[in-house]
């Protein structure tokens, strides 16, 4: 008896699906290499070019916008989501799925887990060469751990939620603007820059909008800083998101490809 035979049709299912997303991925070249080079070069500007400016306020600047930096490179790879999944819905794709005995749901599963894939590989890259650069950070074991645990669980959250706008919108590149939504996000936040040297409006929405609890404690967690209720916040926030997403993601996926 072969291991497919042995293996549940949907588990079986997403592990096909999963590796055709992982193929496109490594053909497209071009959306690989701007995943990874985009946040290389706004951690450069902020370091090399807005760095000295910035270090007066902010000490070891270096270490302060690195976790900023990791946040958006996986905010900006997770948004490509909606772009693979309405290119799927459009281009016939699923259509011809339908004919297959294929659990339908396991096409947005491997879409989403494809994206933490790939996502986890480009923050690894900026991680690395963050510590080339000279970032620095005291994190034990656990610690690693969790600061990796709350990132994987924004991915799939900004995943999920990727997945469901890439079913409402009717082409690609309107799937695309997701990307520039969520570039905005970590720009206002505790990312680059502290909340209370913000004008007073700027400083409230930065404060309590869902980037800032995870960015604070991802760098927390790596410069041994105290986390405070910002974990719990991060978890709060993007627990909720992942649970929305899969829920409108499934529920818009069966009206529109009939599964």
């Amino acid at each position: 008896m072969s291991v497919y035979s042995r293996t549940p049709g949907p588990v079986l299912d997403v592990g096909v699906l999963l590796g055709r997303s992982l193929r496109h991925s490594a053909r497209s070249i071009d959306a690989t290499i701007s995943a990874i080079v985009l946040p290389l070069l706004i951690l450069c500007v902020f370091v090399y070019i807005f760095g000295g400016a910035l270090e007066a306020g902010t000490p070891d600047y270096l270490n302060y916008v690195v976790p900023g930096v990791i946040v958006l490179c996986a905010a900006f790879g997770s948004a490509s989501t909606a772009v693979s999944v309405n290119e799927d819905m459009t281009s016939g794709v699923i259509d011809r799925l339908r004919s297959l005995p294929v659990v339908g749901s396991a096409v947005l599963a491997a879409h989403v887990v494809a994206s933490v894939v790939r996502n986890v590989v480009s923050t690894a890259v900026v991680l690395g060469v963050s510590l080339l650069m000279g970032f620095r950070p005291v994190a034990g074991v656990a610690d690693w751990l969790l600061a990796a645990g709350v990132l994987v669980l924004f991915m799939a959250g900004v995943s999920a939620l990727s997945a469901a706008f890439g079913l409402v919108v009717s082409s690609a590149e309107a799937a695309g603007a997701l990307s520039f939504v969520l570039l905005f996000l970590p720009y206002v936040s505790s990312g680059f820059v502290p909340p209370e040297t913000m004008p007073a409006v700027l400083r409230g929405f930065a404060e309590y909008q869902p980037v800032t609890p995870l960015i604070e404690s991802v760098r927390g967690l790596l410069l041994g800083l105290p986390v405070g209720s910002s974990l719990g916040h991060a978890v709060l926030w993007w627990g909720g998101f992942l649970l929305v997403g899969v829920v409108a993601a499934g529920v818009l996926f069966r009206r529109r490809a009939g599964r």
